[in-house]
């Protein structure tokens, strides 16, 4: 039952995005602010350029406090090179990807273009959801 359910079906749309540009102490602010430990990095066609994560600002803190410098962008510390997932992916293979690459999500692209993200957690929800209706639960 678990390998007819796609990405689509449980990725989030409405999304945090940042731009390249940004200051990173304004995208730490706007991570803590929505309470999320990464999000994708978008260029102006809103293609998935990078991805900033909790750790990505670290960096920024290490050198604020040996350095005393501040004036890191996103494009300074955001991972580049991520992999993303496709809408119509199953999502038992986007299960064993989590675990193959360690991530915590995933930006789903689509014709170039960032249309959601999928987490770990919306794995989970769909086996719980899953597993509820099946017989014999």
């Amino acid at each position: 039952m678990l390998n007819s359910v796609t990405v689509k079906d449980y990725m989030t749309s409405a999304m945090i995005t940042m731009k390249p540009e940004v200051d990173i102490v304004e995208a730490a602010q706007t991570l803590l602010e929505y309470r999320l430990s990464g999000a994708p990095v978008v260029d102006e066609h809103n293609r998935v350029i990078g991805f900033l994560s909790e750790k990505d600002c670290l960096h920024t803190v290490l050198s604020a406090v040996y350095n005393k410098d501040y004036g890191d962008l996103v494009s300074d510390r955001m991972t580049k090179g991520i992999k993303s997932v496709h809408p119509s992916e199953n999502i038992t293979d986007v299960a064993e990807r989590f675990l193959k690459d360690g991530v915590r999500m995933y930006p789903v692209v689509e014709k170039e273009v960032l249309v959601g993200m999928i987490s770990r957690q919306s794995v989970l929800n769909a086996f719980v959801r899953i597993a509820a209706n099946s017989p014999g639960q």
